[in-house]
């Protein structure tokens, strides 16, 4: 059974996406780090894209360290093309030269 959302006083909103997918890389990021996340307005967003955000939220409890997470993935941002090459490079087996 699915728990009962927080009450908003408990959630902050640590940052705002103009597109929805934008926001789910984040939370991607802070859920793989533990830390549980809602966003608000993902689904009036997709309907009416210009006239909404979607707004990344975490408990207070969590505010730091989720904010520390997203600048880092500011400061060192991973490129699709950079990780699918360590992706491709750790599956390619090392070749034998003499």
């Amino acid at each position: 059974m699915p728990e009962a959302p927080l009450p908003a006083d408990k959630l902050i909103t640590i940052a705002t996406f103009p597109e929805p997918m934008e926001a789910n890389m984040a939370r991607s990021a802070l859920e793989a780090s533990g830390i549980e996340t809602w966003i608000n307005g993902e689904v009036a967003n997709s309907m009416v894209p210009v006239s909404f955000t979607a707004q990344l939220q975490v408990t207070v409890e969590d505010e730091a360290v989720a904010r520390k997470i997203l600048q880092e993935m500011e400061d060192s941002p991973a490129s699709l093309e950079s990780v699918t090459a360590a992706e491709i490079a750790s599956h390619t087996p090392p070749t034998n030269t003499p």
